[in-house]
């Protein structure tokens, strides 16, 4: 990073980060080849590492996690078919309706549990039955971590138990999936043993510049290849990238506690600006949900940018999305809250 971008604290999110050094490295010397014909060296290491850490027998590397969930609805649905997801979650709400548009799948949103589950017996009873009126439910989509909040182990458990007794697939949006796992101090393979396919996002806390991997079983990442062909995801050298996702597998999880941490000292931070809130008190892995007081939040955005602070959006009166990375140091959470202390004084003095 430059020193002019090194000072702006980027809060909008975890895919905001640039490669390290090393990992810079690690992308000149990879070996490469045509992964459209299967001849990828490095390709093929990263997908088979990858689908060892998350307990499927094998994986496909995709440009973005928004083709690589989209691949796994079309592979587990046809068209008339029927998935079940949350409100809010990614799939539904943020890759633009694409298992609709593309692939004629329809989702059954259902609204959040607070701490992120679908409630199984309001699943349950969005289950359609065999009728022709209906489309076939035939998957259940979760995410983790849904909104930085981590899934129960015990429930992920029961969820796998009720697709099994319900005849359904069962896809997890694993995006920041080591960040879940980080938290509980466990194998990733402990959250995604009991999943058909699992999405592993590289480009977020784990800090690769591009690039997805959906694990499952083989036959199903067969059939998932032809849809990545369709969508245009297929990549001829990818190596170059793949040998970054190698890089943040290799050097970028355990380091994600410290995202975590800083999280949390954040919102404590917050926690001590009289008006702020925080949402459940604390940060929720390395993410932090804040209502500022007031209705003037573009301004504090505008006024935290003209100091080199970048704060996400809102809608409406909802809470404010900040999200901690690599790039953000203690000094930086530091900076963020005084930010933050001095525009509401400023406000406050006007």
């Amino acid at each position: 990073m430059s020193a002019a971008s090194a000072a702006v604290i980027d809060l909008r999110s975890d895919t905001v980060t640039a490669p390290c050094d090393g990992m810079r490295a690690a992308m000149r010397a990879a070996a490469v080849g045509d992964d459209v014909y299967g001849e990828d060296p490095t390709v093929k290491k990263l997908e088979q590492e990858l689908a060892a850490m998350t307990a499927q027998s094998a994986g496909l590397f995709f440009p973005t996690g928004t083709m690589s969930n989209l691949a796994a609805l079309l592979t587990h649905c046809a068209r008339g078919d029927e998935y079940i997801v949350a409100q809010t979650a990614h799939t539904y709400k943020y890759e633009g309706g694409g298992a609709a548009v593309l692939g004629g799948i329809q989702p059954q949103p259902l609204d959040a549990e607070p701490d992120g589950t679908l409630d199984l017996n309001k699943v349950a009873a969005s289950v359609k039955a065999d009728d022709f009126h209906f489309a076939k439910t035939k998957l259940l989509s979760l995410e983790n971590t849904f909104h930085g909040r981590v899934l129960p182990l015990a429930y992920l458990q029961r969820a796998a138990e009720f697709a099994r007794r319900y005849d359904l697939k069962l896809h997890l949006d694993g995006a920041r999936v080591f960040n879940a796992a980080v938290a509980l101090n466990i194998k990733v393979a402990e959250i995604t043993r009991g999943f058909d396919s699992v999405s592993v996002c590289l480009s977020k806390g784990l800090g690769a510049p591009v690039g997805s991997v959906l694990c499952g079983g083989a036959e199903f990442i067969a059939r998932a290849r032809r849809w990545r062909k369709m969508a245009g995801g297929g990549m001829r050298q990818a190596g170059v990238l793949a040998a970054a996702g190698l890089y943040a597998l290799q050097n970028n999880i355990a380091r994600l506690a410290d995202d975590h941490r800083r999280a949390a000292n954040l919102a404590a931070k917050f926690n001590s600006i009289s008006g702020v809130e925080v949402a459940g008190g604390s940060a929720h892995t390395n993410m932090l949900f804040v209502k500022f007081p007031g209705r003037d939040y573009e301004k504090l955005r505008a006024f935290a940018k003209a100091r080199g602070v970048l704060l996400g959006g809102r809608d409406g009166d909802s809470y404010a999305r900040l999200v901690i990375h690599k790039h953000i140091t203690c000094r930086d959470v530091d900076r963020v809250a005084q930010t933050i202390a001095d525009f509401l004084q400023t406000k406050r003095g006007a």
